[in-house]
């Protein structure tokens, strides 16, 4: 089924035929249930349907970002040992990721002004 969008007042994705979406002639269109379109109440599985549908452009954007900022934890936690780590205390531990994620953000300063933009995720020459 083809993406129709998001209905917030009903709080229901829509589904779209594929045939009439994409300009196929049908010849079961006059017949089928689904030729109008299908709505998807959230309320059914709020981990599987979500306002922003799975198949859409948009839902492939905001997972790219997501994968990014998995990747900066990931850094964090094996490259700068926040995984194996003895800090107590909150405030010391937001002042050291802090001071981690100024390194990081330094090292990719320096790499692009010696125009080695290659090398703007590697924290060792």
């Amino acid at each position: 089924m083809a993406n129709g969008g998001f209905e917030k007042d009903r709080m229901t994705l829509k589904k779209l035929c594929p045939a009439r979406h994409s300009g196929i002639t049908c010849r079961a269109l006059d017949t089928c249930p689904l030729a109008k379109g299908l709505r998807v109440p959230l309320a059914i599985d709020r981990r599987i349907f979500t306002p922003i549908d799975r198949s859409s452009y948009v839902w492939q954007r905001l997972y790219k970002e997501r994968t990014a900022v998995e990747r900066v934890n990931s850094r964090l936690d094996v490259s700068f040992g926040f995984e194996l780590h003895t800090i107590r205390g909150l405030a010391k531990m937001k002042m050291r990721v802090g001071l981690a994620l100024c390194v990081m953000l330094a090292m990719a300063i320096g790499h692009i002004r010696e125009h080695e933009k290659g090398k703007i995720r590697s924290l060792v020459a």
